[in-house]
């Protein structure tokens, strides 16, 4: 997944990620609805990256895989959270 948001920046988040995935990443790093098209699979690799504790500063490389490899985990949760979320109802 690193390598791809590497090489294809601009190709759909939604060839590697659910749905429900990358909308609670989404959710959860820009504190924000998410929009109706997936964004790009670079742009939502960063924030999952950023949830690892990748901070994106201007001279920062690439996020490391173990950014990510937290960053997942921490989307396990989000995606498992906003789905009791939206069936405990009002």
């Amino acid at each position: 997944m690193n390598l791809a948001g590497r090489r294809c920046p601009d190709l759909s988040c939604d060839v590697v990620f659910e749905t429900e995935e990358w909308r609670a990443i989404y959710i959860v790093s820009q504190r924000a609805q998410p929009p109706d098209e997936p964004p790009p699979l670079d742009a939502i690799v960063r924030m999952l990256a950023g949830v690892g504790g990748f901070l994106n500063r201007k001279h920062d490389g690439p996020p490391g895989n173990k950014s990510i490899w937290i960053g997942l985990q921490c989307a396990r949760d989000f995606v498992l959270a906003l789905a009791a979320y939206h069936t405990s109802g009002p």
